[in-house]
C-alpha cells in the first residue's frame, strides 16, 4: 500500500494526478492477474480431461477397455463397455437356459473392441477322446472365445512363428479366455517345450477315453476314408497268438497315455493340466463341463439345462438356441457306429493297456475305471 504523502497546497494537483495514476496501474495489474489465472485453470482442466479420454481407436487393447471407466469417456462407449462387462460376467444364473443372444452380443463386442491374443488355454488331446465336444460345449460360455478349426501350430506349422499363430485367433476382450484345440499336440514330442516357450502359464485340457475304445474309434474313422485298410486285428498285433501288440501303430500308441504325459510333466505342473473323462462327457456332460469351467477359472454358466441326450447318435447335444429352430449336435462323424471287434481281441488289448492305465491313474490322481 502506498504511503500517504504530506503535501503543501501548491502541489495538490500533482498529488491527485499521482494518486489516480497509481490506482489505474493497480486495477490494470489486478485484471491481468485474474485473466492469467483463469487461463491456467482452464488449461489444467483441459489437460486433465485429455488424460481421461477413452482410447477407442483400432489399437485400443482389451485391458484398457475393461479397466476402470473414467468420467471423461463418451457416454455411448461407457454404456457399451458396461454392457460387455455385465454379459461377460455371467448375468445368467448357473441353472438358467442358455441365451444365444447374450453370447452373440459378447462376440460382437469382442470383434469390435477386442484384440487377437495368444491362447490362455489349449485342448491338447487326445484324438477320438471327445475334444470336439469339449470345444463346442465350452464355446457357449460368454467368457470364452475359441478357434473353431485346428491350427496344428505346435506340431506342423511352428516355423510360421507366433505372429502367424496369433493372427488366427479370434478377437477377445481382456476378461475373456482365448482357446484352441489340436488333439495331436498330446502325442507330439516337441509340443510341450514349444508351448512352454510361448507361456509357462498356459492351461492344458486333455480329454481321455478307454484306450481300447479309443483305438477302435480311431480305426473306424480311418476305415471310412480308406475302405481297403487291413483289419483292426492285423494292425493291432505283431503276433496275435502270442498277444504281442504293435505299439508302432498310432491308434495303439496314442492310448499309452502315461508315456506322453511324462513328456508334458517335464515342462508343466500337474495343476496346469486338467483331464476330462470321455465316458463321463457322454453320461454327465454338465458335470464334466462344470469341472472344466472351474479349471479355467470361469463362473459355472454351462449346466445340465443346456444338454439333452440324442438317442440316435448316442451322444449329448446342446439344446435349441433361441435363434435357431434346431438343436446343436456334433457332426455326422461323431457317434459313428464302431467296427465290430472280436471280444477276445478286446480282452487282449485291455490286458496290454492295464499297467499303462494304472500308472496313469496314479500320476493324475484319478481313476477312470476303464477295466
Amino acid at each position: 500500500m502506498a504511503h500517504r504523502l504530506v503535501l503543501t497546497s501548491p502541489n495538490r494537483l500533482s498529488a491527485r494526478f499521482a494518486f489516480i495514476f497509481t490506482i489505474s496501474l493497480s486495477c490494470t495489474y489486478l485484471c491481468y492477474s485474474i485473466i492469467f489465472c483463469r487461463g491456467t485453470i482452464m488449461t489444467s482442466r483441459s489437460q486433465a480431461y485429455e488424460g481421461k479420454r477413452c482410447v477407442t481407436g483400432k489399437n485400443a487393447g482389451g485391458k484398457k477397455l475393461l479397466g476402470k471407466v473414467e468420467e471423461g469417456c463418451a457416454p455411448a462407449f461407457v454404456d457399451a463397455v458396461k454392457e460387455a462387462q455385465r454379459d461377460a460376467g455371467g448375468t445368467s444364473s448357473a441353472g438358467s437356459h442358455w441365451s444365444e443372444g447374450k453370447l452373440n452380443k459378447n462376440i460382437s463386442m469382442a470383434q469390435k473392441y477386442g484384440n487377437k491374443k495368444l491362447p490362455n488355454a489349449l485342448i491338447v488331446g487326445v484324438k477320438k477322446g471327445g475334444t470336439r465336444a469339449v470345444l463346442e460345449f465350452i464355446r457357449i460360455h460368454p467368457d470364452v472365445r475359441a478357434l473353431g478349426t485346428e491350427p496344428h501350430f505346435f506340431d506342423r506349422n511352428y516355423d510360421r512363428g507366433l505372429d502367424w499363430y496369433r493372427g488366427l485367433m479370434p478377437r477377445t476382450l481382456d476378461s475373456q479366455i482365448t482357446l484352441e484345440k489340436t488333439p495331436s499336440y498330446f502325442v507330439t514330442r516337441e509340443a510341450p517345450r514349444r508351448i512352454a516357450s510361448m507361456s509357462h502359464q498356459t492351461k492344458l485340457i486333455v480329454v481321455v477315453r478307454n484306450p481300447v475304445t479309443r483305438a477302435i474309434s480311431d480305426y473306424t474313422q480311418t476305415l471310412s476314408k480308406k475302405p481297403n485298410l487291413p483289419t483292426f486285428e492285423e494292425l493291432a498285433f505283431k503276433n496275435r497268438s502270442l498277444g504281442i501288440v504293435d505299439t508302432t501303430w498310432n491308434a495303439i500308441r496314442i492310448g499309452m497315455y502315461i508315456i506322453h504325459l511324462e513328456n508334458w510333466l517335464q515342462y508343466f505342473r500337474p495343476s496346469q493340466m486338467h483331464f476330462v473323462s470321455g465316458e463321463r462327457l457322454i453320461t454327465d456332460p454338465a458335470g464334466e463341463m462344470g469341472r472344466v469351467q472351474d479349471f479355467l477359472g470361469l463362473k459355472r454358466i454351462i449346466s445340465d439345462k443346456h444338454f439333452y441326450f440324442n438317442r440316435t447318435k448316442g451322444f449329448p447335444c446342446l439344446k435349441k438356441p433361441e435363434s435357431s429352430s434346431q438343436p446343436r449336435c456334433l457332426g455326422k462323424s461323431k457317434g459313428r457306429t464302431h467296427v465290430q471287434i472280436d471280444r477276445e481281441v478286446i480282452e487282449q488289448l485291455q490286458e496290454f493297456y492295464r499297467p499303462f492305465n494304472i500308472k496313469f491313474f496314479e500320476t493324475v490322481g484319478q481313476d477312470f475305471k476303464w477295466d
